[in-house]
């Protein structure tokens, strides 16, 4: 027998909060979005992960309202997947998590530095900046590649842009005419 979906029987708001976000791939795509990966190919680059995975995940945060779906330019056809504010709101949570994996899932260094932009102040654990002394709001902070970083690994778009400093929520402007054949 399969497992199922939901926590029907459980009276709690974490339940309720990993149906929607604790499907395999849904934080990942939260968090990419997050580094500001906006478009379904971008998406599929940077995760690997099967396209009607990836359609299935984006398609329940948007009805959820964690993401919505906008044109990509004036006048464009396609459209791209943005964070609403319920959706930006899940920061913390992201933060705390990945702060988490990098202190007792992983060895060599941070994967990802944040810190606050307006002082290049590295945040602490909790999110704040111990410069400034107060908690910083998603989008002022800037992401950069931290000493773990393999930067002989991934070499899809997503991943060249994410090896420069770059401001959380920004829109990766990515062009697959960049991308690294990959090494076999």
């Amino acid at each position: 027998m399969g497992l199922g979906r939901g926590y029907e029987g459980q009276d709690c708001s974490l339940a309720r909060s990993l149906e929607l976000i604790g499907e395999r791939w849904t934080l990942l795509v939260v968090r990419d979005a997050f580094f500001g990966v906006r478009r379904f190919r971008d998406f599929v680059a940077h995760l690997d992960v099967p396209r009607a995975v990836l359609a299935s995940r984006l398609h329940d945060l948007v009805q959820a309202g964690v993401l919505q779906k906008q044109p990509c330019g004036q006048g464009s056809a396609r459209e791209e997947y943005v964070l609403t504010a319920m959706g930006r709101e899940l920061w913390p949570a992201v933060y705390a998590l990945s702060q988490w994996g990098e202190r007792y899932l992983t060895t060599g260094g941070r994967r990802r530095v944040f810190r606050h932009a307006e002082c290049g102040t590295g945040l602490d654990a909790a999110g704040n900046c111990p410069h400034c002394g107060r908690w910083i709001a998603v989008d002022e902070i800037e992401v950069l590649p931290g000493p773990g970083l393999n930067l002989q690994g991934r070499t899809d778009a997503v991943s060249l842009e994410l090896r420069l400093p770059h401001r959380l929520l920004t829109p990766l402007q990515t062009r697959p005419e960049l991308e690294q054949p990959e090494a076999e």
